[in-house]
């Protein structure tokens, strides 16, 4: 398989497979009222293991779920059950929100068969297809990370960016967060977008089912917003978890010169030295 994306289907004729893992990568945006966890627990994919991208994050950073290290990962993957090897199918309770943070968390640590289930848990569901309840435990399994420094973009690097223009920004937070004419869900940053940044809102890549544009439309999405896909790529959104979902997108059409930025606007919005764009 080429694709990062796997069918609803792909996955039910080889979820039984012993090398086959599922996670579910909920993650809820602040004020949402919804509790990622306490909803996998009421239903999930059969077999699905829990990936908790607020718990699998650098703890001690103040800012919302960053990569932690790679010792720190490895342990967490070996106590879910994720090892080496294994072909893992990251889904989420919406669709495609975080389920691609998930995949490039694992992608970033070298994980070599990564694939996020197109149309996430809600096609599933409107399939008919099976459920179950409960924490699904796994016996621990040995991880390798390996982290690819250069997919994760800092602060320091990030000015850098914005000041040379030598990488295309593309965020994917909505076109009125963008703008600046919409309040941010974290209090206390402020509104707008970092120069030189492209829109490319998340839910543009989407069909109406939630499944993922096929790359003709991923690249009328890419054009209407004014990236060049020839050119490299940092992308962006609040948190850094919608930020994937442009990655994955840009990895579906083949682009290689890919980086995102894991402070996002948490990060960026909250400072006061930053520059920021409206309008």
């Amino acid at each position: 398989m080429t694709s990062p994306l796997v069918s609803t289907e792909w996955l039910a004729a080889h979820m039984s497979a012993p090398d086959v893992l599922v996670l579910d990568a909920s993650l809820h945006l602040p004020g949402s009222g919804r509790d990622a966890n306490a909803e996998y627990l009421a239903e999930h994919i059969p077999g699905a293991v829990r990936f908790d991208i607020e718990a699998i994050s650098d703890t001690a950073n103040p800012l919302p779920h960053m990569m932690p290290a790679p010792h720190v990962f490895s342990s967490m993957m070996r106590k879910l059950g994720v090892g080496d090897g294994m072909t893992l199918v990251v889904y989420d309770s919406v669709g495609l929100f975080s389920a691609a943070r998930g995949w490039w968390m694992l992608k970033t640590m070298g994980a070599p068969r990564v694939f996020v289930l197109d149309g996430g848990l809600p096609k599933w569901k409107a399939e008919g297809r099976p459920l179950e309840d409960g924490a699904v435990r796994r016996p621990e399994r040995h991880f390798t990370a390996r982290m690819n420094n250069g997919a994760v973009v800092d602060l320091a690097e990030m000015r850098q960016i914005v000041d040379s223009g030598l990488r295309q920004v593309v965020d994917a937070r909505s076109a009125e967060r963008f703008a600046g004419t919409a309040p941010e869900p974290r209090a206390g940053l402020k509104s707008g977008h970092m120069p030189g940044a492209f829109n490319a809102p998340i839910g543009r890549l989407l069909n109406g089912d939630g499944t993922v544009k096929d790359a003709d439309g991923l690249r009328a999405v890419f054009a209407d917003a004014g990236v060049d896909l020839s050119r490299p790529v940092t992308t962006s959104c609040g948190s850094g978890v919608t930020a994937a979902a442009i990655t994955l997108a840009l990895t579906i059409l083949g682009h290689k010169d890919l980086s995102l930025y894991d402070g996002s606007w948490s990060e960026w919005g909250a400072l006061d030295d930053a520059p920021v764009v409206t309008g």
